[in-house]
């Protein structure tokens, strides 16, 4: 399914169409970062994402426009727009009232064109697309209908709203435009997890990777890494956009494609099951750097500023535990080297710990500008905005939710580093307000399970009924 959004810019109004089927803030934030990116701001004169599937918002360019759909999985087409109303009088209106001389170069004599009718939440006859077409006489088309391969495409795009039981006669609004560009939504079904060499438990789905890499503003020959990197979703979706990759994981077999195997009637890996065969896959294998076995919670960096983007997933203790090396015992100080062959004891990694950890490496080792993107598990009835790690020297960009079940949800967090990394920097949360909301999220697991147990009580007890 889809809806519409009305995108509007200083010179030229646009439309953009795209998908529903996810949250409007992670897309309308996707859509943000990448105008960033291209040079272009994210305003607009409506606040109705969420309410209604049409978004008024002002863009500097065309060309800017057209870089946004070779991006964008969010958005499936834009259109330049050069009319819209409540009614069709008021669609006529005005588009009587656009500029001739803005309609003429694609209105000459010497043009192919088309016709096309959109709607949402409605199905019209053959019939009534016919005599809306036929109502639009009075624009100054002097060029030849080629329906098959025409020069210029344009559309009317009418929107019932959102609520499928409860369908209007007339729509709620039209819109008439030119077609200009489509998105990258195909990306999703080429990249899917379901085809790939090498996936695992918690592999990230194809479409939430590439929105973190246009959450990140991730673009050519970046150095994008991934701290928890798992079987490499994140990376193979940044790669796509020319960044060279880079990761990190606790879990050896993982790393080197050992051990049981992940997909249905397959009990092991094959042979050359690994991150790197998945970027080699996708003809994506030069922009691997590399994947070592390390632990989060102890970065083995020299002090300086690597990456241009931090993506990551981190373990929520749910299918993947949350981990880190150490040791039971007590070690004196100044004894923590252990010898090449040993081994360390993995132990319990609470989340906030992990999360703290997580933004201290980003400022560290992130360029000034660069982006901190990651997923943050939270218990939905007791989640508040201070709940969300905060750091000096990263200023949050967005925050998305996306709902995981009736009490849990995940939220997308963007950060930007807008300062360069101190000393006295790494334990600034311990000062914070919200350092004792942070600490919520290491009874996450415990709350989630919890919910699931309650659900399936009650489920059997609404049966025994």
């Amino acid at each position: 399914m889809e809806y519409y959004s009305a995108i509007k810019r200083k010179k030229i109004e646009l439309l953009v169409v795209t998908w529903m089927d996810l949250e409007s803030v992670i897309q309308s934030e996707e859509i943000k970062s990448l105008l960033s990116l291209f040079g272009g701001q994210f305003t607009s004169s409506q606040e109705t994402y969420g309410k209604s599937p049409f978004w008024i918002l002002s863009i500097p360019s065309e060309d800017i426009a057209r870089n946004l759909m070779k991006r964008t999985v969010c958005a499936k087409s834009i259109f330049e727009l050069w009319g819209h109303g409540k009614s069709p009088e008021e669609l006529y209106s005005s588009l009587k009232n656009y500029p001739v001389d803005k309609m003429v170069p694609f209105l000459h004599s010497d043009s192919t064109y088309k016709i096309k009718i959109h709607t949402f939440n409605k199905t019209l006859t053959q019939e009534e697309k016919v005599k809306r077409i036929d109502a639009l006489e009075f624009l100054p088309f002097e060029g030849k209908v080629n329906l098959k391969k025409p020069q210029h495409i344009f559309s009317i795009l009418e929107d019932y709203g959102l609520d499928p039981n409860c369908i209007p006669e007339n729509p709620h609004n039209i819109y008439f435009g030119r077609w200009i560009a489509d998105g990258q939504r195909e990306l999703i079904e080429s990249y899917s997890v379901k085809k790939r060499h090498f996936i695992g438990n918690t592999s990230m789905d194809a479409g939430l990777s590439f929105i973190m890499a246009n959450h990140g503003k991730v673009k050519e020959n970046d150095i994008v890494f991934d701290p928890f990197v798992g079987t490499g979703g994140l990376l193979i979706a940044s790669a796509h956009f020319g960044a060279y990759v880079y990761g990190t994981d606790i879990d050896y077999n993982t790393v080197h494609g050992l051990g049981k195997a992940s997909r249905k009637n397959q009990k092991w890996r094959g042979p050359d099951e690994n991150i790197r065969a998945n970027l080699r896959q996708y003809g994506l294998e030069k922009y691997y750097l590399d994947v070592l076995v390390s632990d989060a919670s102890k970065p083995s960096w020299r002090k300086g500023t690597y990456f241009d983007a931090v993506i990551t997933d981190p373990p929520y203790g749910i299918r993947e535990s949350t981990r880190r090396t150490g040791s039971q015992k007590e070690i004196p100080k100044g004894l923590e080297k252990c010898p090449e062959s040993h081994v360390p004891v993995s132990l319990s990694y609470h989340l906030s710990d992990m999360f703290f950890d997580l933004l201290n490496f980003a400022a560290e080792t992130l360029v000034l500008g660069g982006r901190l993107v990651y997923w943050l598990p939270v218990y939905t009835p007791e989640y508040t905005e201070e709940m969300v790690p905060w750091h000096p020297c990263l200023k949050l960009i967005s925050n998305c939710e996306q709902k995981l079940s009736s009490h849990t949800s995940r939220r997308l967090i963007t950060m930007e580093k807008v300062k360069e990394f101190e000393n006295r920097d790494q334990y600034s949360h311990l000062l914070s307000d919200h350092f004792l909301p942070y600490q919520g999220h290491n009874s996450f697991r415990e709350k989630y399970f919890s919910g699931v147990t309650k659900r399936i009580a009650k489920e059997e007890k609404s049966n025994q009924e």
